[in-house]
């Protein structure tokens, strides 16, 4: 195009995909490696409050989480996480501080919640606790958004699937609108798939999660013929696939058992629909003239490339592009379009990370991804250590009449209470019950340096984790089809 004529074509020996966009994954939790979960759950009340998940994750990630030095490290390591597999847009890593203000964490991976650009209208995750509570006030806060990114119906019981039938008002008028987008919804049936649709509503599927904690997953096939748009999302390490490129393999495995899926289609959850469903549309989600350059290239230029892109090994991706900047690849590529920065390897292949960023925050700006990984491991060695610190902190001598120094911490999603939730909590029709997750009371427990022990840190890759296809093949509830299939793509 003009004002372009000058610019060099650089062959990129691959095939050229728009980046990935991951519309569900709690980010700050990517530390964490996969969790052998115990048994079947039939909603996600059973299992958030055993002794074994706070050992495992919610008591390690509480550490992590107020330990404002470890924050920027953890940034740095779970963004670099997402671009090694191919993703350019996820959910952000939330803040909340002891003067009440919230707010994003900035880096080099777009964040939907925080973009700062008009073409690129700002996601909602989070609602007011007055609004989540009262459907009215709920129907009124979605009518203003262009897209909620909220639970809805996660696990497999009657309990979860109330959490669906709240929508439904006193009136008879669902709680639900094109800027809805339910994440898991595992617990619909088709006849709900088909009031969803019919209203307009949006669904982030996540499988691997699902399947691992439920032994089931959402009805693609039903919500696919009800015209439910349909995103996807990773949803974390401790019960999911360690990147997006690791997801699309298990929603293909899993859509191989019902007719009319196509791995175009699979592939277009994690970019055409997706950028639908945040309305980004116009600017992202496919290579068109005058869309942003969010970019992704794997090696190879034969066949479908739908199944290509698929069958990918996290070692094949060439490059990832975020903006017309390339972030992650091969490092004969990256200086050729003008950018160059750490190396690292990936499953034995030389790769190189350009971090640089004007616009993310100082604090992550100064760490690479060598030193995060430095400082993780030993927080995590330490774990026992870190929390007992934080419950004898030492005291802190003000002058007189001097404020109290802000401090800062992960919003970590209800493992204490910010005011706002992660789903509505909306009664059912004609009862006070309320469906949404029991708050954790946390005040008269064991203290967490009692019952955390060390940890280590989970590898960025499948392909430098030597024990992640071996964690999943004795998942007790992730069928065989899965275990079989993952052997071979991962």
């Amino acid at each position: 195009p003009p004002g372009f004529e000058t610019v060099p074509i650089v062959d990129t020996r691959g095939t050229i995909y728009p980046g990935l966009i991951e519309l569900h994954n709690h980010l700050a939790y990517n530390a964490l490696r996969l969790w052998q979960v115990p048994k079947k759950y039939g909603n996600r009340d059973q299992w958030s409050g055993i002794p074994e998940y706070r050992r495992l994750i919610s008591g390690p990630m509480q550490v992590v989480g107020k330990t404002p030095s470890l924050l920027p490290a953890l940034v740095r390591y779970v963004e670099c996480k997402c671009l090694l597999g191919g993703v350019t847009t996820s959910q952000g890593i939330q803040l909340f501080s002891n003067a009440g203000v919230r707010r994003f964490y900035r880096g080099v991976v777009r964040n939907a919640e925080q973009t700062d650009e008009a073409d690129l209208p700002e996601a909602v995750t989070r609602i007011d606790d007055v609004d989540a509570g009262n459907a009215e006030l709920f129907l009124a806060r979605l009518k203003k958004q262009t897209c909620f990114l909220l639970h809805l119906s996660e696990g497999a019981d009657r309990t979860a699937r109330d959490h669906f039938l709240a929508l439904q008002m006193p009136s008879g008028d669902w709680a639900i609108t094109p800027q809805l987008a339910g994440i898991h919804c595992t617990a619909l049936t088709p006849a709900d798939f088909e009031r969803f649709g019919k209203q307009g509503g949006a669904m982030i599927w996540s499988p691997l999660s699902n399947l691992l904690l439920y032994g089931a997953t959402a009805d693609v096939a039903a919500a696919m013929a009800a015209g439910v748009r349909i995103g996807i999302g990773s949803d974390w390490s401790p019960s999911g696939s360690k990147n997006l490129l690791g997801e699309l393999k298990v929603a293909w495995l899993w859509a191989q058992n019902m007719p009319g899926f196509s791995p175009r289609d699979i592939v277009a959850m994690a970019t055409r629909n997706a950028a639908a469903i945040l309305q980004w549309d116009a600017v992202l989600g496919s290579i068109e003239p005058g869309k942003r350059a969010d970019l992704l290239v794997i090696d190879g230029m034969r066949g479908d490339p739908y199944g290509a892109l698929i069958a990918a090994k996290e070692t094949t991706i060439r490059l990832v592009m975020i903006n017309g900047v390339a972030r992650y690849g091969s490092p004969t590529l990256l200086p050729k379009l003008g950018c160059k920065g750490e190396s690292i390897t990936v499953g034995g292949c030389e790769r190189m990370l350009y971090l640089e960023q004007a616009t993310q925050d100082p604090d992550v700006s100064g760490v690479s991804l060598r030193q995060a990984k430095i400082v993780l491991k030993d927080a995590l060695a330490r774990l026992p250590q870190l929390a007992l610190e934080l419950e004898q902190p030492k005291p802190i001598v003000r002058a007189l009449g001097e404020p109290e120094p802000i401090v800062w911490q992960l919003a970590l999603d209800e493992l204490h209470d910010t005011g706002v939730d992660l789903r509505p909590r909306l009664p059912l029709p004609e009862t006070q019950e309320i469906t949404g997750p029991q708050r954790l009371q946390t005040r008269a427990l064991t203290p967490l340096s009692q019952i955390v022990t060390p940890l280590v840190l989970d590898p960025l890759t499948v392909a430098d984790d030597p024990d992640f296809i071996k964690t999943l093949s004795a998942q007790k509830n992730l069928p065989d089809l899965i275990k079989q299939g993952l052997a071979t793509l991962l």
